[in-house]
C-alpha cells in the first residue's frame, strides 16, 4: 500500500509537469496510464467513482 500510495504521487507529480509545460507525446501516455492504474489500487478510487457518476447523473437531467 505505501508503494502504491508513493507512485501514486510520484506520477501525479509527473503528469502535472507534463501538461503544464505542455509536452505530451507517448511518455505523457504512460505516465498517465500508469497514474490511473495506481490510483485506481488506492483509497481514492471509490470517492473518485461517486464523482464520476453524480456528474454523468447531473449532466444527464440538464
Amino acid at each position: 500500500m505505501v508503494v502504491t500510495v508513493s507512485l501514486v504521487a510520484l506520477f501525479g507529480l509527473v503528469l502535472f509537469f507534463l501538461l503544464r509545460s505542455r509536452t505530451l507525446g507517448p511518455g505523457a501516455a504512460f505516465i498517465a496510464a500508469g497514474f490511473g492504474f495506481f490510483l485506481a489500487s488506492t483509497g481514492a478510487a471509490t470517492p473518485i467513482n461517486q464523482l464520476t457518476t453524480s456528474l454523468i447523473q447531473a449532466i444527464q437531467n440538464l
